[in-house]
């Protein structure tokens, strides 16, 4: 895996973790099932909730909104929930943090995925992960919708 940002790769300093393991002295990304079970315990402490899109997904943005991180995972290519789970996170619930795409992060998405509100990418995908070293991330000068990313241009 490798965490992209602001057009480059950088250092990842947030630890995922599997809902059975220790909790680290830094950061650590938990998985809604977990920061449910643990609020409490959490709030206090620099943690992230990965979210996976599904039935409690959606119920759970504003719950979680005050974390520093969210991961909202792209289990496949097919499912969009998660766009649409940044823009509300966003624009409804007022989530200021680093919100990170997980999984199937493909290479002509992440710019739709920037108009959605994600600042920062996990890649795994071979061919994504070589695109972006080559620096070959699609661009799309003009948009017909309005969107979130910064200094964008817009035809009316």
């Amino acid at each position: 895996m490798a965490l992209w940002r602001d057009g480059a790769f950088a250092e990842d300093d947030w630890t995922t973790l599997a809902d059975d393991a220790a909790l680290p002295e830094g950061k650590a990304i938990v998985s809604l099932a977990r920061w449910r079970k643990e609020a409490d315990a959490l709030r206090g402490r620099e943690v992230g909730v990965a979210l996976a899109a599904g039935k409690d997904a959606q119920a759970a943005l504003a719950e979680v909104a005050d974390r520093p991180l969210l991961a909202l995972k792209f289990d496949k290519f097919g499912d969009g929930r998660a766009f649409s789970y940044a823009m509300l996170l966003r624009q409804r619930y007022g989530f200021a943090g680093d919100l990170r795409a997980v999984g199937d992060v493909l290479l002509d998405e992440i710019p739709l995925m920037q108009r959605c509100g994600f600042t920062s990418f996990d890649v795994t995908n071979e061919a994504t992960l070589k695109a972006l070293s080559e620096g070959r991330l699609p661009a799309f000068p003009v948009a017909y919708q309005p969107g979130l990313s910064p200094g964008e241009a817009r035809v009316n």
